[in-house]
């Protein structure tokens, strides 16, 4: 089968890799029909992960069951799946409380598994042809059958369930005021997410034009940070207030208005811009190892953190990986329903042969890359 291989940082290429085959009695093999390249594929792309050449990218994966081991008894060839990007097993601890970004049984490194990503367990991508699925008949969501929505499901297994547990972790309720940091895939859809929840007005902070016009069209209000810092902005605007909750949607890569890698801003941002008794929902990547950074520190994924102002402040705050599982299922039938439309964030959709060029522009934020849907058996 056809695959996106990770060759060096900053070059991946389509090569010719083993098929994607059963391996466990309850395995499914898939076909690939919409794989995504996420915002956290390109800390991999850019070197700044434990991935090794040879590794096939691609956590954000949907298609149709192909074939299924003889354990696999509620999944059927021919359904169309959503594969949530975070692999569970049903049955230990985590994944029986419902967390099962946290899954202990699939991962040997520790909790959490996923699709071809580094330090996430044994499990190649999906941005290939084929992909084998682990513990079928838990991490298969079923979709209806056709065609009909196929961009919109694409979002549910990362993005639209990972922005809507940022606003989870936030507690964005009727009527409150939000800040999402980050206009990426992630950071736009906590912005719908809001809207969703009924959050009153919701700003969008990044400097990306392309990314703030995005946000201006689902309905917030763009901060550009290049401007100035975005939390006095948002203060300005709102007549000497702050907002009752944000959502940080950037992770360990945030730069400044003069492209400068500075970790702990974001956050710092989120604490400056939330009212007393507020809370911060957290879902952008933290990695324990970052071979990038000359702080050793930062390397080890040790950031500063302002705890003096957010204890004084009385916030609380809540991160880590979305548990897909919790929200995927009622976020299908909401676009099923008409009422999300989560596609609106793709610019860019191109075949597997596409792939290598569209990570170079994505990552480089050139061109209006700021979604990419690669769809395998589409015509090179």
């Amino acid at each position: 089968m056809k695959a996106v291989v990770y060759q060096a940082p900053y070059k991946v290429t389509v090569e010719e890799m083993p098929d994607s085959k059963i391996e466990a009695h309850n395995d499914a093999v898939v076909r690939m029909t919409t794989t995504n390249i996420c915002g956290s594929d390109l800390h991999m792309y850019e070197g700044r992960t434990p991935a090794e050449p040879g590794f096939i990218f691609g956590h954000e994966n949907q298609g149709i069951v192909e074939e299924v081991g003889p354990g696999v008894t509620k999944v059927q060839v021919g359904d169309r799946v959503s594969l949530p990007f975070n692999i569970g097993c049903g049955f230990c601890f985590n994944c029986e409380r419902g967390m099962t970004g946290f899954c202990l049984t699939v991962n040997p490194a520790g909790a959490g598994g996923a699709y071809g990503y580094a330090g996430m367990g044994p499990y190649q991508g999906g941005q290939a042809e084929y992909l084998r699925v682990p513990f079928a008949d838990f991490n298969c969501l079923e979709l209806p059958a056709g065609e009909e929505h196929e961009n919109d499901f694409a979002m549910l297994s990362d993005i639209f369930p990972t922005g809507y547990h940022g606003t989870e972790m936030a507690d964005v309720k009727p009527g409150d005021s939000v800040a999402v940091f980050g206009a990426g895939p992630v950071g736009i859809m906590a912005a719908y997410s809001s809207f969703i929840r009924g959050a009153s007005v919701v700003y969008v902070v990044d400097k990306v034009p392309e990314r703030l016009e995005l946000a201006e069209q689902i309905g917030a209000v763009p901060v550009d940070y290049s401007q100035g810092d975005a939390a006095d902005q948002i203060w300005e605007m709102r007549g000497g207030d702050g907002v009752q909750k944000a959502v940080e949607a950037v992770g360990y890569q945030a730069h400044n208005a003069e492209g400068q890698e500075n970790h702990p801003m974001v956050l710092e941002g989120c604490v400056k811009v939330v009212n007393p008794t507020g809370r911060i929902g957290r879902v952008g990547v933290f990695m324990v190892g970052d071979p990038g950074p000359e702080d050793e520190q930062a390397q080890q994924g040790i950031y500063p953190f302002p705890i003096g102002t957010f204890f004084m402040k009385g916030l609380t705050i809540g991160m880590g990986q979305a548990n897909v599982k919790k929200y995927n299922r009622y976020l299908r039938d909401l676009i099923v329903a008409g009422k999300a439309i989560p596609s609106q964030i793709v610019s860019h959709e191109v075949p597997l042969k596409g792939a290598p060029e569209a990570y170079d522009k994505f990552d480089k934020r050139i061109d209006g890359y700021t979604k990419v849907l690669i769809k395998p058996g589409m015509a090179a």
